[in-house]
């Protein structure tokens, strides 16, 4: 089984999610305590915050690209970056990346096709919601994108960053969460992703009448293909 390598810190928690996920799958598939060698490099996150509140994706990039490097210097096979919104730099970093890369994006409009939907609801931090990274994927696909209004996205982002990121879990919060998906779902949305690798702590998978991807599941089930592969 290849080494799986890990980008993470970009929060902790999902970092966290990311390792129980591919450590309790592998045991699920190939017997108890048969976890995966995982390399897994915590960045500290404040400067990617920055960098991207500054919109200065050129740095982010590069810091990306070093990470992945160290992943691949510490024996990695297969690298994964554990955060949404680090896709939108994922193609100029795979292009150098020493190590092959698995694409969130890929794996999410993969698993939209294999379920039939053909318009799906984006919820993320802002430059997720705002980007047209994930849209663009998507629609390679025939699939559209739904976002939330401004202030939904706003609201959304706030949540991401200064609650569940660090491990705050809001009663009042998955209201809100739930409220503008179903808003979504009530516009025509037959999925709903939640495009950010926190959001499954407040969101699961029975909240909604139609399909709820849980991305870092996804994510993270993709790594553990590859590497048995």
């Amino acid at each position: 089984m290849k080494r799986i390598g890990i980008l993470g810190g970009t929060t902790a928690e999902s970092s966290v999610e990311y390792y129980l996920r591919l450590t309790r799958e592998s045991s699920r598939r190939l017997g108890e305590y048969a976890y995966p060698e995982i390399v897994l490099f915590s960045v500290t996150f404040r400067p990617f915050v920055e960098w991207m509140e500054a919109g200065d994706w050129r740095s982010l990039s590069a810091a990306v690209s070093d990470g992945v490097r160290v992943l691949a210097d510490a024996g990695a096979g297969i690298g994964l970056l554990a955060t949404n919104t680090f896709h939108r730099v994922f193609d100029e970093v795979a292009a150098s990346a020493p190590i092959p890369m698995i694409s969130l994006l890929d794996v999410v409009a993969e698993r939209l096709v294999g379920l039939g939907c053909g318009r799906a609801a984006l919820l993320g931090t802002r430059m997720t919601m705002d980007g047209t990274f994930y849209p663009n994927r998507l629609a390679k696909d025939g699939i559209e994108t739904l976002v939330p209004e401004p202030e939904e996205r706003a609201s959304i982002h706030r949540i991401i960053l200064e609650e569940l990121g660090r491990g705050v879990v809001s009663g009042s919060s998955k209201r809100a969460l739930l409220d503008v998906a179903r808003r979504l779902v009530g516009a025509g949305a037959d999925a709903v992703v939640l495009g950010c690798t926190e959001l499954p702590l407040l969101v699961e998978a029975d909240d909604l009448p139609v399909p709820v991807l849980d991305t870092t599941r996804l994510h993270a089930d993709a790594a553990l293909e590859a590497a048995i592969d």
